[in-house]
């Protein structure tokens, strides 16, 4: 039987990987994502599937985008928070504070606003999984990446606690994708970029892997297997 699947930053990268091939194998996906390009997946994929344009951090908004989902396409049986900014690469002394504040907003406090609004409705159902895209850089560290380091590292914990707080049933689970050829990684190591694979082959390993998570997988810091940095 298909699942429910919710992705928010669906219209590229990872994100547009996963609900493309969660469509195309019989599931139901409901994704969010800032750009225009969210026009596209709703032409592409309409009902019972459903697209808008949401920017995490806006706590309303959200609001109001979960309401919809819920009352039209469902309670998700997975969550995945995978909307995330890379800082332009640099010393942390030189990131601009708007730049690092814009970060810490999405990459943090807009995966919290997402779990503050679906997860009551999960608890009340007594079932789901949130999956939470941690990174490499979230259990490492590297030079001229230090806020998104530190946005990652910050999952981990924000994670790992939310899974001691869930009741039964449910789980929590902070995922490293693993290092893909996105835009986000061309921001990074845009000469490197090519020598790491695609994301569609990614989301032939990564979506049926994150099917098969479960309560088993409660707290856990998982990796998806083949891809992990």
């Amino acid at each position: 039987m298909g699942k429910t699947i919710v992705i928010t930053g669906v219209t590229k990268g990872l994100g547009r990987a996963l609900a493309e091939w969660f469509i195309a194998h019989g599931h139901t996906v409901a994704g969010c994502g800032r750009s225009a390009e969210i026009l596209d997946l709703r032409f592409t994929h309409p009902a019972p599937h459903d697209f808008a344009v949401v920017d995490v951090t806006e706590e309303n908004k959200v609001a109001i985008w979960v309401e919809k989902v819920t009352g039209v396409v469902g309670v998700p049986d997975i969550l995945i928070n995978n909307a995330a900014l890379m800082n332009n690469p640099a010393p942390l002394w030189q990131v601009p504070a708007a730049e690092f504040n814009k970060l810490i907003d999405v990459n943090i406090k807009g995966v919290a606003t997402v779990i503050r609004h679906f997860v009551p409705h999960m608890v009340k159902r007594g079932s789901g999984v949130i999956v939470n895209f941690s990174s490499g850089w979230g259990r490492g560290t590297s030079p001229e990446v230090a806020p998104y380091c530190a946005s990652k590292f910050a999952i981990e914990g924000l994670t790992k606690a939310l899974a001691q707080e869930l009741p039964p049933g449910l789980a929590a689970v902070p995922l490293n994708p693993g290092v893909i050829d996105t835009a986000m990684l061309r921001q990074c190591w845009s000469a490197e970029a090519d020598n790491y694979p695609k994301a569609d082959a990614w989301a032939k390993v990564a979506a049926p892997f994150i099917l098969g998570l479960g309560p088993k997988d409660n707290g856990q810091s998982l990796s998806v297997p083949e891809f992990a940095d």
